[in-house]
């Protein structure tokens, strides 16, 4: 597998930094006039409103819900004409502030200085209920808990995020975090550089490189699960789908008969871990099948702690993650976050 397709949840990370810088831009487009893929008018030759979904990064299994609704004519069925792109280096929040997206994978991290920096989007569900990130480290290092970083060596992407939860993680643990060292390595395979020493420990996404390293390549590696130290830092929403606050006001009924349908192809990917592994592989056939059918199972479970509230999004997890990136000066200033996400376009059992 090419680093490429192994690092499609985790190339996502950086465009979230960079987004902030697109602001000016997205709250002129996002506030503007009609057009674009919002309009209410869009209709495919079939008569179904066509609807523009962006991927966060390449397709993998955390759009396994999508891919399925869309593979079993869900969307079809609600008068939908699901469109599914990746966004390039653009990122999705871009896509849907310009227009070019109805609905965005992206995730909490990147929303809430969004809106700090007035960009007009709104999180309308969760994908995943739970945090599920972890830091991995070969086993030789000795690292088997945050402390243990002292004297290691971070390799990420320069992000003042990983920077914050990396010294929080260690401070907590009793550690000082002075004495972890950062070095930018940008999207590689943290494999090589891990085993020439260049660098002690990295951040992967448990459902996608944690498997790929265990699982596949076998790697005798250790890991510190985010979702372990609580405590410390965040459970936080990653990825998450959002709109528009237009499309929110304008498009609603489009909207919320595609949150129906995502809502049926959760659950399924939640039921049948293989239907979901295998509607993702049939629309996206280079993937590793080995890797996306370990990933489907290892998601199943963790899409949603009770499958018939799948997607919904809790105001306690938004305020202690906007506190977080506050006292980690990430956030300039505080947000007012019951108007960053809504439970209202999921089904009435859901919300």
């Amino acid at each position: 597998m090419t680093p490429h397709r192994r690092s499609a949840q985790r190339r996502a990370r950086p465009r979230r930094v960079a987004a902030l810088a697109l602001a000016g831009v997205l709250v002129a487009a996002a506030c503007g006039g009609g057009g674009g893929s919002g309009d209410q008018r869009a209709r495919s030759s079939a008569g179904l409103r066509r609807l523009t979904v962006a991927l966060d990064w390449t397709p993998n299994t955390n759009h396994s819900g999508v891919y399925l609704a869309k593979a079993r004519g869900w969307y079809r069925d609600a008068g939908l004409d699901v469109k599914i792109v990746s966004p390039g280096d653009a990122g999705s929040l871009q896509l849907l502030g310009t227009g070019k997206a109805d609905v965005a994978f992206t995730t909490q991290e990147e929303i809430i200085p969004a809106r700090a920096e007035g960009v007009p989007v709104v999180a309308i569900s969760s994908v995943i209920q739970h945090n599920t990130s972890s830091l991995v480290a070969l086993r030789r290092s000795g690292i088997t808990r945050p402390r243990d970083l002292e004297g290691k060596t971070y390799g990420g992407y320069g992000g003042q995020l990983e920077k914050a939860l990396v010294r929080t993680l260690v401070s907590c643990d009793g550690g000082d975090p002075s004495k972890v060292r950062f070095t930018e390595v940008g999207n590689v395979d943290y494999r090589v550089g891990m085993q020439r020493g260049d660098y002690d420990f990295v951040w992967i996404f448990d459902a996608w490189d944690g498997i790929r390293y265990t699982q596949i390549d076998k790697l005798p590696v250790t890991t510190i699960p985010f979702i372990r130290y609580t405590r410390c830092i965040p459970d936080w929403y990653t990825p998450m789908l959002a709109t528009s606050e237009k499309a929110l006001t304008k498009d609603r009924s489009a909207l919320r008969a595609f949150m129906a349908a995502t809502v049926r192809g959760y659950q399924a990917a939640i039921a049948d871990p293989g239907a979901a592994a295998g509607a993702l592989l049939k629309a996206v056939p280079e993937l590793d099948p080995r890797l996306v059918q370990a990933s489907a199972r290892y998601l199943a479970p963790r899409y949603a702690d009770d499958p018939g509230r799948w997607g919904r999004q809790d105001a306690a997890v938004w305020r202690r993650m906007a506190a977080f990136l506050r006292t980690s000066g990430l956030l300039r200033r505080d947000i007012d976050v019951s108007r960053a996400f809504t439970n209202d376009l999921l089904p009435a059992s859901g919300r």
